[in-house]
């Protein structure tokens, strides 16, 4: 895996064969490749990677910046026995192509999102949940507030980007950012920093996963471009109509304290801390994030 000039595709179905992790590899196998006609990529036949798995109410799992599907490997056989899992990379983010002309901003993201639901409810027509992480919690409520006739609940596992304001990076400084997380010990710090017990839960495993993705054409680019934009922020404001429910871990080292302070006050009793976990939920508690969808409220 480690030629630069392999498409998405070609990572994927390489990762469903020889990721280290088991999980991963089963995740990878469920990815589907579907043609979204209303999005601008290069000739208009670049097909869009989304994991499908399970049976029941439909869901759409949001993965956080700079990541991929690949985020949600321990939580969706948990939820794919009572919900069909829609597991999407974000445009400009994961495996997914790059054209040279797409609109690698929050604008570009929503819109890809928009007609991802819109495929999604010709497969599977019941009302959407939406299970967002860190950065994807930002985009969970965007999308929930774009969609409110069709989304029904959300879970946000500590959402990044629902209070501030976006500080779009300057042409040079986005290179030298790109280029600084795309080196290896850059990569592995900001690994560790995510788990609540890096000792025990960073292997080659979870840094082979966290990297993968940077082979796909265009991320470096495309990540420029999303910098340039200022990615999301003051997102939450207003909250959504739909019922939300919120974890956080008590040992997140990613979002800064001032950030996680104004976040909690923003959602209020909506949010449980959990002991013992890190700024992924869905990686070091899943069966509590699994918990916690299955029995939070829907739109009465």
């Amino acid at each position: 895996m480690n030629s630069v000039r392999e498409s998405g595709q070609d990572l994927v179905s390489e990762a469903a064969r020889s990721l280290l992790d088991p999980q991963g590899r089963e995740l990878a196998a469920q990815v589907q490749w579907w043609q979204l006609p209303d999005l601008d990529a290069g000739d208009g036949t670049e097909p869009w990677p989304v994991a499908v798995l399970g049976e029941g109410p439909p869901v759409l799992l949001l993965h956080g910046f700079d990541s991929s599907f690949l985020e949600f490997r321990r939580l969706a056989p948990l939820l794919a026995g009572g919900a069909q899992l829609f597991i999407p990379d974000l445009f400009g983010f994961g495996f997914s192509p790059r054209p040279a002309g797409g609109d690698y901003s929050p604008k570009g993201v929503l819109r890809h999102l928009e007609a991802l639901v819109q495929a999604i409810g010709q497969r599977n027509p019941a009302p959407l949940g939406l299970i967002g992480a860190s950065m994807g919690g930002s985009v969970a409520v965007e999308l929930a507030r774009r969609l409110p006739d069709q989304v029904e609940r959300l879970l946000l596992l500590a959402p990044a980007g629902l209070t501030g304001r976006p500080m779009p990076l300057p042409p040079l400084l986005d290179g030298l950012g790109v280029r600084f997380l795309a080196l290896p010990g850059v990569r592995r710090g900001l690994c560790r920093t995510a788990f609540a017990d890096p000792e025990a839960s960073v292997g080659a495993a979870e840094l082979e996963i966290a990297s993968l993705h940077l082979q796909s054409p265009g991320w470096a680019v495309a990540l420029q471009r999303f910098a340039r934009s200022g990615g999301f922020a003051g997102s939450g404001a207003p909250l959504p109509h739909q019922p939300i429910s919120v974890l956080w871990g008590a040992d997140d080292r990613i979002l800064r304290a001032p950030q996680k302070r104004a976040a909690l006050a923003l959602l209020g009793e909506r949010v449980r801390e959990l002991d013992a976990c890190g700024h992924l939920p869905h990686l070091d508690q899943p069966a509590t994030v699994a918990a916690t969808w299955l029995a939070s409220p829907r739109h009465p």
